[in-house]
């Protein structure tokens, strides 16, 4: 859906680019979560599906966040940079730890799951809402907050690799 959501975003005038936009947004996130849910009740667990889930919801979080900061501005590009940085670096560092044999010490967690949770409903707020009026602020707002979540579980990450990163040559 990732494709499509940057087609309708980049669309230039088309009046109903928020409400698809939003639809689709709202959809993509519904069904990862349904999936997740679905796998864990039937016990349908892959390594192939647990792989390729955060590599997808990374995916669409980052690029609807760069999409709206290039159209929103200044007001979410500090929260947009950071947020696409650390889903660089954890994934990176998630590789290393793998390539150690240790990749279990950063594993996603619940507070990874809570952090793409929230990121994903205050992008859904703000492609919903406008600029100025108050579900937007309230998606401002839950952005700020959503990328506190993510500097935090980036921090966790970091100490729970740092025996491994400490006794690494280079």
């Amino acid at each position: 859906m990732v494709p499509a959501i940057i087609l309708i975003m980049m669309l230039p005038y088309f009046h109903l680019q928020r409400a698809l936009s939003t639809l689709l947004f709202g959809l993509a996130a519904l069904t990862d979560y349904l999936d997740g849910l679905i796998a864990r009740i039937t016990n349908q667990y892959t390594p192939f599906g647990a792989f390729l889930d955060p590599v997808a919801d990374k995916l669409m979080v980052c690029t609807v966040l760069i999409l709206l900061a290039s159209q929103i501005g200044d007001l979410i590009g500090l929260p947009a940079a950071l947020i696409v940085g650390r889903e660089i670096f954890v994934s990176a560092l998630r590789e290393f730890m793998a390539s150690k044999g240790s990749r279990e010490t950063v594993a996603v967690g619940v507070w990874g799951k809570f952090k793409t949770a929230m990121q994903m409903f205050a992008l859904l707020i703000l492609l919903a809402s406008g600029p100025g009026s108050s579900l937007f602020k309230l998606g401002i707002l839950l952005l700020y907050i959503s990328t506190i979540l993510t500097i935090s579980s980036a921090v966790g990450y970091i100490r729970a690799a740092l025996p491994a990163l400490s006794s690494t040559k280079a």
